[in-house]
């Protein structure tokens, strides 16, 4: 039986434990240099800085995950560097680019797709300006190449990873001009009943907010981001408090996300259906709680199936893989199953709390200004988004069409959120009535030479 697994991040390194103790030694595809996904994203060989130092109170875990990724790479047909661009599934086929330029195809007969995650922004004016990055580019800079965006950034948005993100740069010595969440205190307060289901998650949560604040790091919550000012480069974000006072903070580079989506185009590509998660407001591919597909012999794992984070990840990896072995009649560990299930069932709860916490900002993407540049790869701005709309687009793919958003270098990997919500506000229909952007391959651009 050959079987592939998309991905090396936690989801994807614990699916290949369970595959290999059943015997099974699987095809192991990872796009970037080497493992461990964004969380736990490795440096560069001769990088000096600890794991203590790289990834804080995760340091155990991500040491962990590393060690097995070392352990299992050998045992598989491990392929880093390699991009999966398309997926054929009537054929059982997967279409290659390794190394940038080396084009091939991978047949299988069932497929683990672990993709992972990428942040959700919300457009504001500016955001295109040199030195605005998103909260996990920020994430990666000081994690795979040792260096900061800036010596006093802004970070703007909401959820765990911007105090996260924030914390990291105040420890490397790069401590934030100001934090700004978009979420009251009083919608986290009402929630946190519900986030003790993980308490000790949660109680991590706490201590990164409180050290923050025990640096004397401006923080501004249930404020507004209204703009990202400089000529040539960011140089401040003017913003609006609680009390609608207007704010400028100088800064020399701007860190921005809502959340997390899912990597989802592969599923896609692999007829997986989706569902929309008005909990998480994300369009994700439907799968049971062990990660099956309607799509036969199609498995997902990981934020790429629904953002869960690094814990769950590693759970539904390794509960993936037991579904795939059960569903082939392969010996596998009932015990394991059973603890996985009952793990993902606490998290779940957990995770719909956090949700409530931290709720992605619809109103802030429903009404950006017109002018403001929601599709960078095209230049699209939220203006024309509505003209499309007055022309009689009903949903978002027609709107593709009419005005060219998610056409570009990320085919709406970025902008396909906040121009559904665009959409839907301009149109008067809910969220999911406007729709998502269908994946195509190829799902990332190619070099011309290969597509020749």
């Amino acid at each position: 039986m050959k079987v592939a697994v998309i991905g090396a991040g936690p989801a994807g390194v614990r699916a290949v434990e369970q595959l290999l103790r059943a015997g099974i030694e699987p095809t192991w595809i990872e796009e970037a240099p080497d493992g461990g996904g964004r969380i736990y994203q490795r440096p560069p060989a001769g990088f000096t800085r600890g794991h203590r130092a790289l990834y804080g109170a995760d340091a155990r875990r991500a040491r962990a995950l590393h060690a097995a990724l070392d352990a299992l790479k050998p045992r598989t047909d491990w392929r880093p560097g390699t991009l999966v661009w398309n997926i054929r599934p009537r054929e059982g086929a997967l279409d290659t680019l390794a190394n940038g330029g080396t084009r091939g195809e991978l047949r299988y007969d069932a497929l683990i797709l672990c993709t992972g995650a990428m942040d959700r922004v919300v457009p504001i004016p500016g955001w295109t300006l040199p030195g605005v990055t998103t909260l996990g580019a920020a994430q990666i800079a000081l994690k795979a190449q040792g260096v900061a965006i800036g010596a006093r950034p802004v970070f703007v948005g909401t959820g765990p990873l911007l105090w996260l993100a924030a914390l990291q740069y105040a420890k490397a010595g790069a401590a934030p001009a100001l934090v700004l969440d978009t979420t009251p205190f009083l919608t986290k307060l009402l929630a946190s009943a519900g986030l003790l289901w993980n308490a000790p998650t949660f109680l991590r949560g706490l201590r990164y907010m409180a050290s923050l604040r025990a640096r004397r790091v401006h923080i501004a919550e249930d404020a507004t981001p209204l703009a990202i000012e400089g000529e040539g480069a960011a140089t401040a974000l003017r913003w609006r408090d609680s009390g609608w006072r207007e704010h400028v903070t100088p800064c020399d580079a701007v860190a921005l996300g809502w959340g997390l989506k899912p990597e989802a185009q592969l599923a896609d590509l692999a007829g997986v259906p989706f569902r929309f998660d008005a909990t998480q407001r994300n369009w994700i591919p439907e799968r049971d709680a062990a990660g099956r597909t309607p799509a036969p012999g199609v498995y997902l794992a990981g934020d790429g199936a629904g953002i869960g984070g690094a814990e769950v990840a590693e759970l539904s990896g390794a509960r993936a893989a037991l579904a795939l072995l059960e569903d082939r009649r392969r010996g596998f560990d009932h015990s394991l199953r059973a603890h996985l299930d009952r793990r993902l069932r606490t998290e779940a709860r957990f995770r719909a709390a956090l949700e409530r916490a931290f709720p992605f900002p619809a109103h802030l993407a429903a009404r950006m200004p017109d002018e403001t540049i929601l599709c960078r790869c095209e230049a699209v701005t939220a203006g024309e988004l509505r003209a499309a709309a007055r022309e009689g687009a009903p949903e978002v793919n027609r709107a593709k069409a009419l005005s060219r958003v998610g056409m570009g270098r990320c085919q709406g990997r970025v902008c396909g959120p906040p121009a559904a919500e665009v959409l839907a506000d301009a149109l008067g229909v809910t969220i999911e009535q406007a729709g998502r952007l269908r994946g195509q391959p190829p799902v990332k651009p190619l070099p011309m030479p290969v597509v020749a």
